[in-house]
C-alpha cells in the first residue's frame, strides 16, 4: 500500500495548527517560561505527525498507539528539557487545555446558531 503525501502534508498542517499552541500552553505552564519556546512545539509536532504516521504504517493496533504515546513523551522530554513524569504531565494538561477550548467554541457555535436562526 503506498503513503499518500498528499494526506500527510495535510495532517501535519491541520495538527500544526490545533496542537501546537495548546502544547505550547500546557508547557508554558508546567516548565519554566524561557525553557519552551513555540518552534519547539512545532517541532514536536512535526517530528511527532511524521514518525508517528510512518510507525502506525509499519505496526498495527495496540503496539503501534503505545509506540507512538511513547514518541510523543519522548519528544516533549527532549525538546522541553524534562523528565518523563513532567513530559506526561505536560501531555495530560495538553489534552486538558484542548478539551476545554473545545468546549469553548462548541458553545459559542451554538449560541451563535440560536441567534442566527432564532431559537428560544
Amino acid at each position: 500500500m503506498p503513503v499518500n503525501l498528499n494526506v500527510l502534508v495535510i495532517h501535519v498542517i491541520v495538527n500544526i495548527i490545533i496542537i501546537a499552541p495548546v502544547l505550547w500552553m500546557a508547557g508554558r505552564v508546567l516548565t519554566s517560561r524561557e525553557k519552551e519556546k513555540f518552534t519547539d512545539s512545532l517541532m514536536i509536532v512535526v517530528l511527532g505527525t511524521v514518525i508517528g504516521s510512518i510507525l502506525q504504517f509499519v505496526f498495527s493496533g495496540i503496539v503501534a498507539s503505545l509506540i507512538v504515546l511513547i514518541l510523543w513523551l519522548a519528544l516533549i522530554k527532549h525538546f522541553f528539557d524534562c523528565g518523563w513524569l513532567k513530559a506526561f504531565l505536560i501531555a495530560v494538561v495538553a489534552v486538558v487545555i484542548f478539551v476545554v477550548v473545545g468546549a469553548v467554541l462548541a458553545l459559542l457555535g451554538f449560541f451563535a446558531f440560536r441567534t442566527l436562526f432564532g431559537f428560544p
